[in-house]
């Protein structure tokens, strides 16, 4: 079957290169503005999910539900309310894009700069359109507004590639527990792995980050964690252990997600969802593993 001219354009922004330097300009203010709290927030860590997605709606849902008054008689005064209120929730919702735009890969942002461009675009449309139906241009408004309506679908449509085809903030070991079967699994002697260092391990197809713990009152202990950081597939064994929140973490080396080597869990995005955890134990000095222990 053949595909829409618009999914063409989109498989060709991934390799538009000249958009590279808007993409890092607004990616490094990003970063050098907002504090890490907040940017946690504006990632989804505490959902344990991408926060924008959720607040697409009150925009969206609001322009869409003016365009089908706006084909009524009688609506005005109604359809300029929810203009007004899908231009002021698009202020948060743009928020929490550009904090996730901020840590994506190259080609992800390559896209993303133009869906940030188009609605941008629609948000300017329609607080147009708000203002040409304050001032009682009724006509004028409803035209700002269906323009407003087409640039912020295809704004949309770009989203849509961004998730759908590549990727991102999705959880990138949601099919883990498919790869790897139930029980407990060797890794090796415990003792070829150095005391305080993360190393990878492989369990079949599935690499894993094992780490001989040296601190606290369980030393000696051994922590596994799934080696693929959740947000982009980082390979976390090669990153820095830092303590964080009272407890050893593991800094993803690509984009600085952190999680906690006691329980997986997310101590900073961008990563909303954890890292897999495995159960540990030796047996005859063999490192076993569990998934579902």
């Amino acid at each position: 079957m053949n595909r829409l001219p618009l999914v063409t354009v989109a498989d060709k922004l991934e390799n538009a290169s000249w958009l590279d330097a808007a993409a890092t300009w607004v990616a490094r203010t990003v970063r050098t503005l907002l504090p890490t709290k907040a940017k946690d927030i504006l990632h989804g860590v505490p959902l344990g999910h991408p926060l924008h997605p959720l607040l697409i709606v009150v925009p969206l849902g609001s322009w869409v539900s003016a365009a089908a008054l706006d084909l009524l008689p009688g609506t005005e005064p109604a359809a300029k309310t929810l203009v007004g209120l899908g231009v002021l929730s698009a202020v948060p919702t743009a928020l929490t894009g550009v904090t996730d735009f901020s840590e994506l890969d190259t080609e992800q942002q390559r896209v993303g700069i133009v869906h940030q461009g188009a609605n941008a675009a629609a948000v300017v449309l329609y607080a147009a359109s708000w203002l040409a139906r304050a001032r009682g241009d009724h006509g004028l408004g409803k035209g700002l507004a269906f323009a407003g309506l087409a640039t912020a679908g295809a704004g949309g449509f770009l989203g849509g590639h961004l998730s759908y085809r590549q990727g991102a903030g999705v959880n990138r070991n949601e099919d883990l527990p498919e790869q790897v079967p139930a029980g407990w699994h060797a890794l090796g002697p415990v003792d070829s792995f150095a005391s305080g260092t993360p190393q990878r391990a492989s369990l079949g197809e599935v690499d894993l980050l094992v780490l001989r713990r040296t601190d606290g009152p369980a030393d000696g202990t051994v922590s596994v964690l799934a080696d693929t950081c959740s947000h982009l597939g980082g390979p976390l064994h090669e990153g820095e252990l830092r303590r964080d929140k009272g407890g050893l973490c593991i800094v993803c080396p690509w984009h600085a997600s952190t999680f906690s080597m006691d329980s997986g869990e997310v101590v900073h995005g961008p990563a909303t969802a954890p890292q897999p955890r495995f159960a540990t134990r030796v047996r005859d000095g063999i490192l076993e593993v569990s998934l579902t222990a």
